[in-house]
């Protein structure tokens, strides 16, 4: 089963809106014969890969994957059908499949007279696809959020230079992320501060990434600045370029750039206003409550994995029109409360459009302003932090506000994993209990 979690991984950055999964075929006397993984939305499930790896190998044999082999018929057909095909006597999974159309492919199997044993290494399993599930069990992306500071906690000096906080191999590390996020989102301080690139770039490409070779495989991020007032972005910004899609998310009433992709963002009762918009969607402002992406974020330090002057060609996939602005109905009367902190948009709404066109994980970059915004809404479900052995004594934190006011409100985290990358740690922490602060 460790493996196949293994091989689900390579698909991290691929799938999306699928899951990743892994699958290792064993014949009748245990040796391992076949394995795959789901390689991108619309191909191949793992199963299917890993059969055909096996061939007659497989009958009689048993199949270790790490999510229930779905049950429906969508853009490929259903894998616990592949599987009896095949001839497969024992289906050993990870997790459940919680999707209603897909979930029901254990008890098909048992049905036909397969031995189904579930839940073997399923936290494993549920890490590795933390993304997917996330945008399953709760309706909005998995979000993780990234910082760069040093071992007294400071993103940029007192004069607000932070080149370079963290070492080049943690710049590249951030690569690799964006390469498995759907959606990378910064706010307008870090904009203004760092005119960032935010697209994947550098050995990821030219190298290929844990198991794609080259430029071609990598599906770039949706690139997505919250500018609450349409100052940040200027025409000949770098996100602007070509090298993979951009979002710009404005408030209602702000005039967007010419030829970029614009959310408007209304005030509660201006949803009407806004319905005649062409290619615009639209997410409510919060009112009192929300996050004010126009304050100075401070410069996050890790920006610098967007400086290469290296220009290189990119491709991305925005499929099924996933990145495409479009109009939508008019809200209900009825909302939920605001989330977020004065003067700024809505997270929960923001996240809920962004999922609406297909993002399923997001890696928030921006700076410790909007950063809070997204902890005092919920919002975040891995931290991340580069911390360099530097002091600086004076200068921006990372995080600002979020909600917290004393310890007993403190947004508590459950270390993962610790890893030393060139003379910095790397610290990958998730949100302990259901993902708010502890009261």
């Amino acid at each position: 089963m460790r493996r196949a979690v293994a091989l689900a991984a390579r698909g991290l950055g691929f799938t999306s809106p699928n899951p990743v999964v892994g699958c290792v075929i064993l014949d009748a006397t245990g040796a391992s014969v076949g394995e795959g993984y789901h390689q991108q939305a619309g191909g191949p499930h793992a199963e299917v890969h890993a059969l055909r790896a096996a061939g007659e190998k497989a009958r009689g044999g048993t199949a270790v994957v790490t999510l229930e082999p779905c049950n429906h018929t969508g853009r490929t057909g259903p894998c616990a059908q592949a599987l009896l095909d095949a001839g497969i006597a024992r289906v050993v999974y990870a997790v459940d499949d919680p999707t209603p159309d897909a979930t029901g492919g254990a008890a098909t199997l048992r049905a036909a007279g397969v031995d189904v044993e579930p839940g073997l290494l399923a936290e494993e399993a549920e890490t590795v696809n933390a993304a997917w599930l996330t945008s399953v069990r709760t309706g909005r992306p998995h979000v993780t959020w990234k910082y760069a500071a040093t071992l007294d906690g400071r993103i940029a000096a007192a004069d607000g230079s932070s080149r370079w906080i963290s070492s080049a191999a943690s710049r590249a590390d951030v690569h690799r992320l964006r390469a498995e996020c759907d959606a990378v989102v910064v706010g307008s301080g870090t904009q203004r501060a760092d005119d960032p690139h935010l697209a994947v770039r550098g050995a990821l490409l030219s190298d290929g990434a844990d198991g794609v070779d080259g430029a071609d495989g990598v599906v770039q991020p949706l690139r997505v600045v919250v500018d609450t007032h349409g100052t940040a972005v200027r025409p000949g910004a770098r996100v602007l370029d070509d090298a993979a899609p951009t979002l710009v998310a404005v408030a209602e009433g702000v005039e967007p750039l010419p030829g970029v992709d614009t959310v408007h963002l209304p005030y509660a009762d201006q949803h009407a206003d806004a319905a005649h918009l062409p290619y615009v969607e639209r997410v409510p402002r919060a009112a009192g409550n929300g996050a004010d992406a126009s304050a100075p974020s401070g410069r996050s330090g890790q920006q610098g994995a967007d400086d290469e002057e290296d220009r290189l060609e990119h491709r991305f996939t925005a499929s099924g029109g996933a990145y495409r602005a479009q109009r939508r109905p008019a809200a209900p009367a009825e909302r939920p409360a605001p989330t977020g902190t004065p003067g700024g948009l809505d997270i929960d709404a923001l996240l809920a459009e962004l999922h609406a066109r297909g993002v399923r994980s997001v890696l928030l970059e921006g700076g410790p302003t909007l950063a809070g915004a997204f902890v005092a809404a919920g919002a975040v479900d891995r931290v991340i932090g580069y911390l360099a052995p530097t002091l600086l004594g004076a200068g921006p934190a990372a995080l600002s506000g979020g909600g917290i006011t004393t310890l007993t409100e403190a947004l508590r985290l459950d270390v993962r994993e610790c890893v030393a990358l060139g003379p910095d740690l790397r610290i990958t922490a998730t949100v302990a209990g259901p993902g708010t602060k502890e009261h």
